[in-house]
């Protein structure tokens, strides 16, 4: 049985990819033709897959990228080991400013008595996040969620995420989504872990649907949405450079069943 749960994470950042490309392909199928001659197609309950592209990462000389290009090969190359591919969507989500950058996640942060860990770094956090105000089953096309922090409304679209880990090692893990089409409810404020935030109540249209029912309360991720993912049908990661070990490796994800 496949696993989902406990998967690594893609090192985006290390690797440097110079373009990116998310997507939700196959969300439909053909009905065949209308007596016009029309196409007509009906949407999948499924939702088709989430897709993620990470073109021309940077490779410049002998260093450890290499080592990692390799060991994504053999971890992931036959498609049957999964890795989670995050979405870097850093400036365009609803962030705040944070002394003159858009911030999706804060560093740097003290233990309570002021102190950092031994090599001289603290914690990190995100700077909007979200949770279910309303159970959701298996499936679920519609959901209620209350973010907090944000600095934009819900608008046109943006991406999220739930990891899912309900029902143990048969859990969907990370899954991402996005929405098409956003009604705000309500808003205020609210405390939480004795700090109060303001926040927004949402009822939105998603694609895909969840992947598993998730009940209310369940955390939802804004700062660099994440989904579990394997390699693209025919696709592996060879080990090649040219030169001086340069090399532009690119590689096509597509989510994991």
């Amino acid at each position: 049985m496949a696993t989902f749960i406990g998967q690594p994470m893609f090192p985006v950042d290390f690797l440097r990819p110079t373009r990116a490309s998310f997507d939700n392909r196959g969300n439909a199928i053909d009905g065949g033709v209308n007596g016009l001659g029309e196409s007509i197609t009906s949407e999948l309950s499924g939702g088709g897959m989430i897709t993620a592209t990470y073109e021309r990462m940077v490779l410049q000389g002998p260093d450890e990228r290499h080592e990692i290009i390799n060991w994504l090969g053999a971890r992931l190359n036959g498609g049957f080991r999964f890795i989670n591919v995050p979405i870097v969507n850093d400036k365009i989500g609803p962030f705040p400013v944070i002394n003159g950058a858009v911030r999706p996640i804060v560093k740097g942060i003290q233990h309570s008595d002021g102190s950092f860990f031994s090599d001289g770094s603290g914690y990190s956090q995100a700077t909007v996040w979200a949770k279910l105000i309303e159970n959701a089953p298996l499936r679920a096309g519609q959901i209620t969620m209350r973010i907090y922090g944000a600095s934009r409304d819900l608008r046109w679209s943006d991406w999220f995420s739930i990891y899912h880990s309900q029902n143990g090692a048969s859990s969907k893990g990370w899954r991402a989504w996005r929405y098409w089409e956003s009604d705000m409810l309500n808003e205020g404020t609210e405390t939480v872990e004795g700090v109060s935030l303001s926040f927004k109540d949402y009822r939105l249209a998603i694609n895909p649907p969840l992947r598993e029912a998730t009940v209310a309360g369940t955390r939802i991720e804004a700062a660099r949405p994440t989904c579990v993912m394997k390699l693209r049908r025919g696709e592996t990661v060879p080990f090649e450079y040219e030169g001086w070990y340069q090399s532009r490796p690119s590689i096509n994800f597509v989510e994991a069943f």
